[in-house]
């Protein structure tokens, strides 16, 4: 099971509250994603927090990743992750979340 989305936010803190957001619909379509709801959201709020702050500037957040189990397992036995973020910061735009 696979997600992949990007997106941009005004700042750090709104970043974050949109990844989180946009990991909840991950998980409403692909139950099996809360399994790693929380490292993935570890993972890019480590990548978000280490950005400068800069109220000039947009973020803009990457994430994508799956999981799988072996055949015939469940999903709570897991047998490969992958968990990708990527943040930085971009010129603002207007259509940024706020």
């Amino acid at each position: 099971m696979s997600y992949s989305f990007g997106f941009r936010a005004i700042n750090k803190q709104a970043a974050k509250v949109e990844a989180a957001n946009r990991f909840a619909a991950i998980i409403e379509q692909q139950p099996a994603h809360a399994k790693d709801r929380d490292a993935v959201l570890a993972n890019v709020g480590a990548a978000i927090d280490l950005l400068a702050d800069d109220e000039h500037r947009d973020v803009s957040v990457s994430m994508n990743g799956y999981i799988a189990w072996p055949v015939g397992e469940v999903p709570e036995n897991l047998g490969t992750v992958s968990i990708a973020a990527q943040a930085c910061l971009v010129a603002r735009e207007a259509n940024a979340t706020t």
